[in-house]
């Protein structure tokens, strides 16, 4: 699979981009256990282009994730345009643009899978945006607004007649949010059509690797993005090539492996934030990394409220020496 020239190989694997999870720390480590593309935090593009500080930051971009793309989202086209231009100049791999995040604050005024609502100024941004910038274009969006507009079919001939490189497809519409279970027939629907040419990425509900086989079998995807299952679960991409390879699970991690990985991803949090927001952020994932242990709820609420982060390490200590 390509993207543009970006050669992925065959039946590669997305990190999805999640606001307040996929910052370079955790790209990093998703990187390192296979992960074949990953893109940064989604980026307003109207904080971009008023230069705001915490937001200009979400576009650095480490030579280690490459390829990596920056996602965009917005409503203004003017603002979407500018911004795009701004994340070129930040050397990604790739703009994307989010046409499918289902978060109320966002979708509520048209950014997001809200521009689904009105499809005439979807296309006509992401037409503007790819002859705007040199780069790859691809877009991430659903299925359609909601029950009574699936309209992905058709607006997916639409974005490829307008020059995006790949689009990404979650297989639920904006009103359900995550509700209920991802329905990939329309995502199939889309590969069927004879006049399609880029590679279309399927999303949702990718938790391990027998879904991803059918995911790659049932509906003939290009790659498969993944999202939330990649919480505390970042070697997911691995169990996953694991499984495609081999047609059985990769054997589980032990609890130093998985102690390793806290200590590696915690150290690349301090040095791409610093001490005190290196700790913060990596609370939502320290929980997640341990969660199946025995009797574990004390430690891990010494984990998710400590600021100190030598204690931290010394709580990993503990960790192996009390599971390990």
């Amino acid at each position: 699979m390509k993207i543009g020239e970006i050669d992925l190989g065959g039946k590669p694997l997305f990190l999805a981009p999640m606001e307040d999870v996929t910052d370079a720390s955790f790209r990093y480590i998703c990187k390192e256990f296979g992960a074949d593309m990953v893109y940064t935090e989604f980026v307003s593009s109207d904080a971009l282009v008023r230069n705001v500080e915490k937001t200009v930051a979400k576009m650095k971009i480490y030579d280690c994730e490459r390829p990596a793309g920056i996602q965009i989202y917005g409503n203004i086209p003017e603002a979407m345009i500018e911004a795009a231009c701004m994340a070129e100049e930040a050397r990604p791999d790739v703009i994307d643009i989010n046409f499918g995040c289902p978060v109320n604050k966002i979708a509520r005024r048209g950014a997001g899978s809200g521009m689904l609502r009105d499809p005439e100024k979807l296309v006509a941004i992401t037409k503007e945006i790819v002859e705007r910038v040199k780069l790859p274009v691809t877009v991430k969006t659903r299925l359609g607004w909601d029950d009574d507009s699936l309209i992905i079919v058709e607006l997916a001939e639409r974005l490829q007649d307008v020059g995006i490189s790949a689009l990404t497809v979650h297989g639920r519409t904006g009103k359900q949010l995550y509700r209920g279970r991802a329905d990939w027939t329309l995502i199939g629907r889309i590969k069927e059509n004879p006049r399609m040419r880029i590679p279309i990425i399927g999303n949702g509900d990718i938790a391990d690797g027998p879904s991803a086989k059918k995911a790659f079998d049932d509906y003939g995807v290009d790659g498969i993005m993944i999202g939330r299952a990649t919480f505390g679960h970042p070697w997911i991409f691995r169990e996953i090539k694991y499984f495609l390879k081999n047609g059985e699970p990769m054997p589980p991690l032990t609890v130093a492996e998985k102690v390793e990985l806290a200590r590696k991803h915690f150290a690349k949090s301090l040095e791409v934030k610093g001490d005190r927001v290196g700790v913060l952020e990596m609370r939502r994932h320290l929980s997640c990394y341990f969660k199946n242990l025995d009797n574990f709820k004390e430690t891990r609420l010494k984990l998710v409220t400590e600021n100190d982060p030598e204690k931290i390490y010394g709580i990993f200590d503990y960790i192996m020496e009390r599971w390990g």
